[in-house]
């Protein structure tokens, strides 16, 4: 049911519950009783009513009655409320005054069920034609800032299938977090520094110098794929790059100019990963390069801090951080005997210039293998005793994706050398249709890797992103979107309403004193209760998988909602003569349609009208 309803309901169980209070205090004295929170709940069986309320339950025993004395009570007042309501059509989408509740029922020990009548189940068909792209949006984080940092690559080779994963992952949570009122940046944070950029840097030079992998002179900690080949032969014709939030680099064709070789490379491949992430769809609001944080000094004034602060201690030449004094379990090195910085120590001087930034809230998706770097750097947040509360900053942590092809598992691509990268993903997933092999590759890659919990194991098979079947669930969901323009495009073509003229009839109907009731009247069949049922849900599951970090929930929605489309137009027919009904239908699938073309933009896959 929509949130407007749910929250009316709530608010007639809570004045049933003060009145009860109040009554039982005037004959047993003072309760000192605080009423609970109302929970309105659907039950586990669609037969039990649509909602079901347990307060009598929780009003028992401070009331001293049995429950089901308390729920009749309730039930009695919570009547008496909806026989007067006077609710604006415009709020509930039903004619004024218009009853909401069909049957209170009471069972087992005191649980109330919940049946509401036709006009209130459909009410969800007018508010989605009312809020229309803003249909499901909240104002919960209004005015709340919050940082996702996501992908974060080492700017040392292709994207690679996990970095996809993050992708997809960090930009429909960010898009969540958005459309529930939260202020969103997106980052990206380069590992521009450090050894393994050295590595790159000397990989590029040998194959300048013509040495190939397998020559002993070639670097033995270096990159071996075919791009190192690339970036060398670019970098002695000379060739200019440039990426985002960076100057152009041209290249210095001196394979002996080490530091030259460095920034070509970096630029680059950083390049590179700018244009796979644009063909992903996935864009950011600013990049951030760890080389900063040494460069503005920020590492050395934490370093500084954390020991004037007495959270360090030296031991065999290195300096150690107390991190088991924040629950790690064991103390960490900062600096090595050798001289140079652990990893960990630039990520806390970067996290603590989130929270000076203003980001109260951040949020960092990435690989299961940064499960160490959680506790170290959390640790290092609360020794610098900067007002940083505990579990700053959140993480989502994914697990790594087996891809499978030809009903075989891929793992090398010839070009990266020594995995598959998020580039072949997407070729590989998107047809052999020129014109649409871009977008139907980025639209597989986004949903698959979000449609599983992040911290489960994922296998991505090619031959299902590409079959145009019911198996396939990208596949299926944008083909219920397409169906549903097929609909009014046909009933448009044959002389009937099409979806303008069907959205005006909803317009003008939400407009009236009886709302889009009289409208939807001739809906009356189960499959079509259980299809404005399941739209009524998108609000509410929108603000739980916020809340939880869950981004695959929405794909898990929009699979039972095309599913339940697919059934209602297997089992009916819409364009039919009865002009009453067909225009009921036609607004039910319209609505049905803008949800779909809602949850889909939401992780960032398409709604094509054709399929």
């Amino acid at each position: 049911m929509l949130p407007e309803q749910k929250q009316l309901l709530a608010g007639w169980f809570r004045d049933a519950a003060a009145a009860l209070i109040h009554a039982r205090a005037g004959e047993l004295g003072d309760l000192g009783l605080a009423i609970p929170d109302i929970e309105l709940d659907r039950p586990k069986q669609a037969a039990h009513g649509d909602l079901a309320c347990n307060l009598a339950l929780q009003l028992a025993k401070p009331l001293r009655m049995n429950p089901r004395q308390v729920a009749e009570a309730l039930v009695e007042r919570v009547r008496a409320f909806d026989a007067a309501a006077s609710a604006p059509a415009g709020e509930l989408g039903i004619e004024a005054g218009a009853p909401m509740i069909e049957a209170l029922e009471i069972a087992g020990p005191g649980f109330v069920n919940i049946r509401l009548t036709a006009p209130a189940k459909l009410a969800v068909v007018a508010a989605v034609c009312r809020e229309r792209e803003a249909f499901g949006a909240s104002a919960r984080g209004a005015g709340r800032h919050v940082m996702v940092e996501f992908v974060s690559a080492n700017p040392t080779g292709p994207l690679h299938v996990g970095h996809g994963r993050q992708g997809a992952l960090g930009d429909a949570l960010a898009s969540l977090l958005a459309v529930n009122g939260w202020q969103v940046s997106r980052e990206f944070y380069y590992n521009d520094a450090g050894a393994q950029i050295a590595n790159l840097a000397l990989s590029v030079q040998a194959r300048a110098r013509g040495i190939e992998p397998g020559d002993e002179r070639f670097p033995a900690d270096g990159y071996r794929g075919d791009y190192i080949a690339e970036i060398a032969a670019d970098y002695m014709a000379g060739r200019t790059v440039s990426a985002e939030r960076i100057e152009p680099v041209t290249a210095a064709a001196d394979a002996d100019d080490l530091d030259a070789i460095r920034r070509f490379a970096v630029a680059y491949l950083r390049n590179e990963q700018d244009r796979d992430l644009q063909a992903f769809g996935v864009r950011f609001d600013n990049y951030f390069l760890e080389s900063s944080v040494y460069e503005d000094g920020r590492v050395e004034s934490v370093v500084g801090a954390l020991v004037a602060a007495g959270r360090t201690y030296e031991h065999e030449g290195a300096l150690w951080l107390r991190t088991t004094d924040y629950g790690d379990d064991k103390d960490r090195v900062m600096r090595k005997s050798g001289g140079g910085y652990t990893y960990f120590v630039p990520d806390v001087a970067y996290h603590l210039g989130k929270w000076e930034r203003g980001f109260a809230k951040a949020i960092n998706v990435q690989g299961s293998d940064h499960h160490g770097t959680m506790a170290r750097v959390r640790a290092g947040l609360q020794a610098l005793g900067a007002g940083i509360p505990e579990g700053y900053p959140d993480y989502v942590l994914h697990k790594m994706v087996t891809v499978m092809k030809g009903g075989e598992e891929v793992k090398i691509s010839k070009r990266a050398g020594a995995y598959v990268t998020l580039r072949d993903l997407i070729e590989w997933s998107g047809g052999a249709d020129p014109e649409q092999a871009i977008r139907r590759g980025r639209d597989a890659v986004r949903f698959f890797l979000i449609s599983r919990k992040a911290d489960t194991e994922f296998v991505f098979d090619v031959d299902l992103a590409l079959a145009q079947t019911d198996e396939n669930p990208v596949y299926y969901i944008q083909y219920a979107h397409a169906r549903i323009c097929s609909v009014l495009a046909q009933s448009k073509a044959q002389g009937g309403p099409g979806e303008h003229e069907i959205g005006a009839l909803l317009d003008d109907a939400i407009a009236s004193p009886e709302g889009a009731g009289a409208l939807l009247a001739p809906l009356a069949l189960s499959r079509e209760f259980a299809l404005a049922a399941r739209l009524a849900q998108y609000p509410e599951l929108l603000s739980d998988a916020c809340e939880e970090l869950a981004p695959h929930a929405v794909a898990f929605y929009l699979k039972d909602l095309a599913a339940d489309f697919h059934g209602y137009y297997n089992a009916e027919r819409f364009l039919v003569e009865d002009a009453a009904l067909r225009n009921a239908r036609l607004a039910l699938l319209l609505a049905a349609r803008q949800v779909l073309r809602n949850g889909l933009a939401l992780i960032g896959v398409s709604a094509p009208e054709r399929m």
